[in-house]
């Protein structure tokens, strides 16, 4: 399964997300619940970089089976509030696949 937590500060602004394990869909290569995640979470990396010029910082696995993004909390307002909105996008749509798959993925929050 594929766990995902959001570490939210008090005013639910997303300070950071990690993604650890594997779906278990299907094969290797096959595994459409991992595809759409890993989409999702290395897209928003690179809308993050391309759109805001701001550079998260990111951990993963060798074998894929982690990442971590945490990003910076001390940004102007303008920049901060596109980030936001690229990580809530992320949620959502991660949300979606875990509406579909919630036997292959779980998202929490943690404060």
């Amino acid at each position: 399964m594929i766990h995902v937590t959001f570490e939210q500060t008090p005013d639910k602004r997303i300070r950071s997300f990690n993604m650890s394990g594997h779906a278990n869909f299907a094969e290797h290569g096959q595994d459409i619940v991992c595809a759409g995640a890993s989409a999702v979470s290395f897209g928003l990396i690179n809308a993050i970089m391309a759109l805001t010029n701001v550079e998260p910082q990111i951990e993963q696995s060798a074998d894929g089976g982690f990442l971590q993004c945490t990003v910076p909390m001390d940004l102007p307002k303008e920049t901060d509030e596109k980030v936001q909105l690229l990580l809530k996008a992320m949620l959502v749509s991660l949300q979606t696949i875990e509406t579909d798959y919630s036997e292959y993925i779980t998202i929490t929050f943690k404060k």
